[in-house]
């Protein structure tokens, strides 16, 4: 009977049962010898009687037959390892790629299909019914099928079976087949369309030829900025925490161009493959050989690359079991800095030097192996990690090594042992002095001084860490520093790089690092056979062992609506969300997962605005712009983007339902932003080409720019229109004029859901509005200057000697293009001059309260504390205090806090003096009874209730409607289209003729339908704030430069493009 089963059977420790089997076979041992010595004193006889009695012993049942065959009855069966866990083992163990699941760095989550001919790409998005996070359905990538005529082997079809994302902006995947061949996608506007950059047609079709490891380059750092920031911990201090910030430095090799990434790759027969990018866009490529193979015990089983000290450190795993580790150089063929050769005019010329390191044995037996070492001897992971420093001041660690090693039981018998994996480590340590034979030492040198032998690089075998699990996925976060386990059970691991200690596993208020230690916990039970993490690593992608994908999320357990939520606990959670999140603002990542754990709490009051004032305080958002007068610091500060957007997003109820006050403020806010962000681009040429492309020469360009010059004009009347309600409200001017009553205005706002009066009372909306007005003021400009031309052109081509001296002709959609532009700009039921000066003046009274009022509170308080300060500190201090005041002011205002007491008289003189005179200039009757269906703002639920039962939407970058509904016939089009009335009193049919734009001849470009086999223009729709735009392409080079500045949504979320039929 072994030890194991006496474990099971006595409910006992197996090390202790151990000891009482070994005492019970010495004691058999023991009688044996009596045996044998009684046969040399007294007898054969007795000597072999004494040896039946100790063999007899191995027979006898010490607990008796029945009491033996109950318990081993009662001992419930092993389950087996599922089929699908086995054969995914044995790809782990035959090849070193074969990960069928990515996650980017933009949202796309990739995975090869279950026929493995295929690539499916999802993304998490927000459902814009339930407002509830989920994963997409799948769009598919096929590469090209063999043509029917004879095929070669090169052509001939492989299974896919890796996938790799690059760390780029706009990132690059990296499908890999079973032959080695590579073929590179581009993602560049939507996260689930693609094209092919690098085809692999043209790759060798052989088994050799396999990849085992691969590595995307990292993104190139400039050179006063080569370095990592890592947010975290929040240190807690009384009431309130501390964030700390750690900068770690950053290590090439980089690729030259910036913004721009290369492949390698490590393939079975010791060959290293680089694909990089030229300056033109083509796809290159170059080798070197890392080993020599020259049989089968040499082919490369598993690699694994990294970035360390500006070359790169290649592992290698062979079928004969060795562990090697190469050193590798990257040289791109750039000559020396030289002011003379403009960049980007020489071709890249890369080479490879290659230096090995170190060798060892990756099957190493020792005394704290585990007792399954034998059943071991194939390796599943590799992964080699870059030498870091353990802290900040710390010295750097050296590079590390790190195999998996995973057993399963083959048989469901309860006496084998559990799922295990081993975790290997080795140091990459350049500590091990170099022998000279003493011969050498006698001959000395020329000089006749001693000389020391340099150092050797060596392996140093680590202790090694047993789990319990079988481990599936082995990945990295915080750029090597914490190392990621995925298990087939569906759980997680976080371990620290340099201890192997498990990480956010205890529940820590104190020091908080990771929603995992306040309270977030994942809730997933599924097997898992491969996983992907988010950037975030706040969420991982699955595939199960029935093929399917699976998103988990982490939970807290008190995000249930009818859970109180405490004022301690609510801090804890904004803490640990704001963490993540500040990690992706950073690095230019989606956050939408972090969005994801906050949106069960959105419906908690002041939830979002205590979540915006946390990443206010850590990532020192400036929200201050009431003394900047130059609008493109406030357009490029996107961390106030995505203040903006975090109060939308958890504001937002869903399609066609009213918003809530603080989600009309941040919708209308990121969307002023975006018209000028629109018109400005398409009024600029591209740097370089100033005389070769002008974007307003392209018709679709001035359609997109009347259309956000159309949502601007309706912005600033119905903003009017507001003003005037708020003005004959009696309720409102008490309020103003009553000190008592001012501090109830913001609430009261906040009734009426009226939020015209803090679009203007915030510096950075006020800043939006203006900029705005001084966008559509220079549209009316070019408008005008354009319908001249036109005018001028028509009349020369009437009059035939003109016409014949004319140069070449303009693009005949020019002139209704403009003519459309023109009849926008002229339509205006307000002035935008009027408007930018009334913005002004209100700027300039703000300005004058913030200095009376807080340059009285700092004389007071300079005086009690600061009496010896010369005048120049006492000015510098002056200006500090105010700062800080008006920070604290401005941030209120942004949250819908009330405005500070000395804006009372401001109002009250805006309210009584400059509004009524800037009312004298337009028809309030006309502003009243306008239609503002363009800018989305209903609050009426039969109103909302219509537009969507006619499924009208508006597109966000051409700011035209587009309809979803059964599309007419080309030639009754326009009859199937109710008529509408528009603001300026035209009549037109159809959303997008009453917007004036996209209509050519019979066609009316905005409308698409998702029913039937349509062939218009598809959609893409924002994975955050599930606002939608046409997914139009064109060759047109001004329109595609307008375009590719929609890469995001206004609410900086990725697009996604809708299937049809959606």
């Amino acid at each position: 009977m072994s030890a194991h089963e006496m474990a099971l059977l006595l409910d006992g420790d197996a090390m202790n049962v151990d000891g009482a089997m070994q005492g019970l076979q010495g004691l058999q041992g023991i009688q044996g010898m009596e045996g044998m010595g009684g046969m040399g004193t007294m007898g054969g006889m007795d000597g072999m009687g004494g040896m039946e009695s100790a063999m007899a012993l191995d027979d006898v049942d010490l607990f008796g037959d029945p009491v033996m065959d109950d318990a081993l009855a009662g001992l419930p069966p092993r389950p087996l390892p599922s089929k699908h866990l086995q054969q995914r083992l044995d790809e782990l163990r035959t090849r070193g790629c074969c990960q069928s699941i990515a996650w980017s760095r933009q949202g796309t989550i990739a995975t090869i299909s279950k026929d493995a001919m295929s690539v499916e790409l999802r993304y998490v998005h927000c459902n814009p019914d339930t407002t509830e996070w989920e994963l997409s359905e799948p769009t598919t990538w096929s590469p090209p099928s063999p043509s029917p005529a004879p095929v070669s082997p090169a052509s001939a079809s492989a299974p896919l079976v890796h996938l790799a994302w690059s760390p780029t902006m706009n990132p690059d995947l990296a499908v890999v087949d079973a032959l080695g061949r590579i073929t590179i996608l581009s993602f560049h506007i939507t996260i689930n369309q693609t094209y092919p950059v690098r085809r692999c047609e043209t790759d060798v079709a052989d088994d050799l030829h396999a990849i085992v490891g691969c590595y995307w380059l990292p993104v190139g750092m400039p050179q006063n900025k080569q370095y990592h920031l890592i947010h975290g911990p929040a240190i807690k201090n009384q009431s309130e925490y501390r964030y700390e910030h750690q900068f770690y430095q950053a290590f090439g090799p980089w690729h030259p161009l910036p913004g721009k990434s290369a492949f390698l790759c490590v393939t079975t027969n010791g060959s290293l493959k680089l694909f990089f990018m030229q300056h033109n866009a083509r796809m290159e490529e170059t080798a070197i050989e890392l080993e020599s193979v020259t049989s089968s015990d040499d082919l490369i089983t598993h690699a694994s690359l990294c970035s360390d000290k500006n070359n790169l450190l290649v592992a290698l795993a062979t079928a004969s079991k060795q562990l090697r580790v190469v050193r590798v150089g990257i040289q791109w063929g750039l000559p020396q800095a030289d002011k003379q050769v403009p960049p980007g005019s020489v071709p890249l010329r890369p080479s490879l030097r290659e230096t090995h390191v170190a060798v060892t044995s990756w099957v190493q037996h020792g005394p704290s192996d585990s007792v399954l070492e034998a059943s071991m001897a194939q390796l599943s992971h590799i992964e080699i990690l870059p030498s870091a420093p353990a802290g900040q001041s710390q010295p750097m660690a050296p590079p590390v090594v790190l195999t998996v090693r995973s057993y399963v039981p083959q048989d469901a018998s309860p006496y084998h042992s559990e799922n295990q994996s081993i975790i290997d480590r080795w140091e990459v340590v350049n500590d091990q002095p170099q022998t000279v034979h003493p011969a050498f030492e006698q001959l000395g040198s020329k000089n006749g001084a001693a000389s020391t032998p340099p150092t050797m690089t060596h392996l140093r075998k680590l202790n090694p860490i047993i789990l319990p699990k079988v481990v599936v996925t082995v990945t990295t976060a915080q750029f090597g520093r914490v190392l990621c386990f995925a298990f087939s059970d569906g759980t997680v691991q976080y371990r620290d790089r340099f201890t192997m200690d498990e990480m956010y596993s205890e529940h820590s208020l104190d020091s908080i690092t990771h929603p995992l230690q306040v309270g977030f916990q994942y809730v997933n039970d599924t097997p898992c056979l491969q996983a992907a993490f988010s950037p975030t690593n706040c969420s991982f992608a699955q595939i199960c062992e029935d093929s399917t994908v699976q998103w988990n999320r982490l939970h807290h357990a008190m995000e249930d609506p009818d859970t109180t939520l405490q004022s301690t606990d609510q801090k804890t959670i904004l803490v640990a969300l704001t963490i993540p999140l500040s990690a992706t603002a950073v690095n230019s990542a989606p956050c939408d997962d972090v969005l994801a754990m906050a949106r069960p709490f959105a419906q908690r009051p002041d939830f979002a605005y205590a979540w915006v004032r946390e990443m206010v305080n850590m990532l020192k958002i400036v929200v201050d712009y009431s003394e900047e007068a130059h609008h493109d610091q406030l357009v490029r500060n996107t961390l106030l983007q995505l203040c903006l957007s975090v109060l939308n997003h958890l504001s937002f109820r869903g399609d066609f339902k009213p918003r809530s006050y603080g989600g009309k403020f941040a919708m209308l806010a990121l969307n002023v932003r975006n018209i000028f962000v629109v018109i400005t681009v398409a009024s600029n040429s591209p740097m370089g080409l100033e005389k070769k492309l002008v974007p307003l020469d392209d018709p679709e360009v001035v359609d997109a720019v009347t259309g956000c010059t159309k949502w601007g004009i309706f912005l600033l009347a119905w903003l009017t229109d507001s003003l005037f309600q708020l003005l004959d409200d009696p309720e409102i001017m008490a309020m103003l004029a009553d000190p008592k009553r001012f501090p109830e205005l913001a609430k009261c706002l906040q009734s009426k859901n009226d939020v015209s009066l803090q679009l203007l009372l915030c510096s950075s909306t006020r800043g939006f509005l203006s900029a705005a007005c001084r966008r559509l003021m220079h549209v009316e400009t070019v408008s005008s200057r354009a319908a001249q031309y036109y005018e001028t052109h028509v009349q020369r081509q009437q009059d035939p000697a003109a016409a014949a001296t004319a140069g070449a002709r303009p693009n005949p959609a020019l002139y209704p293009a403009y003519q459309r532009m023109v009849r926008a700009v002229s339509s205006t039921l307000v002035k935008v001059s009027e408007f930018d000066r009334l913005l002004s003046d209100l700027s300039s009274d703000i300005q004058a309260a913030y200095q009376k009022s807080f340059s009285g509170l700092n004389a007071a308080k300079m005086k009690a504390q600061h009496a010896n300060m010369t005048e120049q500190q006492q000015q510098q201090f002056n200006e500090q205090f105010i700062k800080k005041a008006q920070v604290h002011c401005e941030l209120d205002m942004l949250l819908g806090r009330n405005p500070p007491p000395s804006f009372r008289e401001v109002l009250l003189k805006f309210f009584t003096t400059t509004l009524p005179a800037f009312r004298n200039q337009t028809d309030p009757a006309k502003l009243y009874f306008a239609n503002y269906d363009l800018l989305e703002m209903e609050s009426n639920p039969k109103n909302m209730a219509g537009r969507k039962a006619a499924g009208r939407y508006v597109d966000v970058f051409k700011r035209v409607e587009l309809v979803v509904g059964p599309r007419a016939k080309q030639a009754g089009h326009d009859a199937a289209i109710p008529a509408k009335r528009t603001v300026s009193g035209e009549e037109a049919r159809g959303a997008a003729a009453a917007n004036g734009i996209g209509v050519t001849g019979a066609n009316i470009h905005g409308t698409w339908t998702g029913v039937g086999n349509d062939d218009g223009p598809q959609w893409r729709r924002c994975v955050r704030c599930a606002a939608v735009m046409e997914d139009i392409g064109s060759r047109r080079p001004g329109y595609n430069f307008v375009l590719s500045q929609q890469r995001k949504c206004v609410c900086g979320g990725s697009w996604g493009t809708m299937p049809r039929g959606s």
